[in-house]
């Protein structure tokens, strides 16, 4: 009986110590990066220490494992003795296993890491402090421990690297903004923007240009007159001009400097001179991110760029409200349509010119069509299919069905698109 009294606090205190390694397991390994590094920056010491902890995630973990193991092999060896001394042989050893299974499960386990994951910030930022003696304290130990784990996975052919993945981390947040989304907590808009500022790093200006084929461009060897009427007919403050053939471009004007050298030249039109006007072109690799671009348009303060391929000729156009767009969704202005190519039926049915993107359909009728393999509705009906359908050919993928509707030479140029659920016999 003096052994049970003499022994019961220091069992209990090592429980104790037990769910705080437990607890500080949990909450390190789930509290919030971005809210610690923001604490961080606002001044918070405890949110520094968390940092630090889960800067080397192996080594932290592996400390508050050693320690947690330390403590509850010492508990129960403790147990054991009490419980031996009154229930003699194989029974008291049984004993003694059962009891303080049930205490380290409940109190050292359950208990402390269903408390820190409700409460992961703050239970993190409370034990940092302890966390961090540990590490320093059993730092030696663990490294030895990770040279023997790298160099036994090793023999199986497997290398360990714990440098961040930058891949990795977007994933991870594209995946939290998914998950926040599914649960009501993000709107889709939210998820959109969200969704399209990671996607700008992973996106080639080629995807979201607009293609030759579709750019408003001038004969540089008209008269004033004649450019200043084809400028206002096309609805757009910047084109380019080309000389003797469409896709050789020369130059670039801007409305603004057209009008205000009309003005300076008092109303003559005629009397204006183009070459002091146009402005040099600025051609960029169709390779070129998005995340890039956009740099690059915000350093040099321009909004206009043309697009080539490796050998020079030209691919498209892009301009820095195409980039945006990408991120926060068409931007419309009194001059534009909602959804430019985009039409919806009434029963339920989507017509769509071929040459509108993935991207631009999905956010207009909120659908996940795939955009990994091709950039246009066509180009995911060419891909799907394998080959240009004809007009009146259906084809069902991606819970849709696709119905050509029109095809100009090789070109699909015209669509209409069911969610398969909404489909009519």
């Amino acid at each position: 009986m003096a052994a049970i009294l003499e022994l019961a606090p220091i069992i209990f205190g090592l429980l104790a110590l037990s769910a705080l390694f437990s607890a500080a397991e949990t909450a390190l390994t789930g509290a919030s990066r971005g809210r610690m590094h923001q604490l961080e920056r606002d001044g918070d010491r405890p949110a520094g220490r968390v940092n630090q902890l889960l800067a080397d995630r192996e080594t932290m973990i592996g400390a508050v494992l050693l320690g947690n193991n330390l403590i509850n092999i010492l508990a129960s060896a403790l147990a054991t003795e009490v419980i031996t001394g009154q229930i003699k042989g194989a029974w008291g050893v049984a004993a003694a296993t059962g009891v303080m299974t049930v205490l380290v499960l409940v109190f050292a386990e359950v208990l402390p890491k269903t408390l820190a994951i409700l409460r992961s910030d703050d239970v993190a930022r409370f034990l940092s402090g302890p966390a961090l003696l540990i590490v320093r304290v059993f730092g030696p130990i663990i490294f030895t421990i990770q040279f023997i784990v790298r160099k036994t996975l090793g023999l199986f052919g497997v290398r360990l690297n714990m440098k961040m993945d930058v891949l990795a981390a977007h994933e991870e947040i594209r995946g939290a903004v998914e998950y926040h989304h599914s649960g009501g907590l993000v709107g889709t808009e939210d998820r959109w923007m969200l969704g399209g500022v990671l996607d700008l790093a992973e996106m080639d200006v080629s995807e979201v240009m607009v293609h030759r084929k579709a750019i408003a461009t001038i004969n540089a060897d008209l008269s004033p007159p004649d450019i200043l009427k084809e400028a206002l007919a096309s609805g757009h403050s910047r084109l380019p001009l080309y000389r003797g053939e469409p896709e050789n471009i020369v130059g670039v004007l801007h409305n603004k400097d057209f009008l205000q050298a009309i003005s300076d030249a008092d109303g003559k039109i005629e009397a204006v001179e183009m070459g002091l006007i146009i402005r040099e072109p600025w051609f960029v690799p169709e390779t070129t991110s998005l995340k890039d671009q956009l740099g690059a348009f915000l350093k040099r303060r321009a909004h206009f760029a043309l697009v080539v391929d490796e050998y020079g000729a030209l691919q498209g156009l892009l301009t820095l409200e195409d980039i945006l767009e990408e991120i926060v969704g068409e931007i419309e202005d009194e001059h534009d349509v909602a959804v430019p190519g985009v039409r919806a039926a009434a029963d339920g049915s989507v017509t769509v010119d071929g040459s509108v993107t993935i991207r631009d359909l999905n956010r207009a009728m909120n659908w996940d069509l795939p955009d990994d393999e091709a950039v246009t509705v066509a180009g995911l009906l060419i891909h799907e299919a394998r080959r240009i359908p004809d007009a009146g050919q259906t084809f069902t993928f991606h819970r849709h069905r696709f119905s050509v509707l029109e095809r100009k030479v090789n070109r699909v140029t015209k669509l209409q698109i069911w969610p398969a659920a909404e489909r009519t016999a």
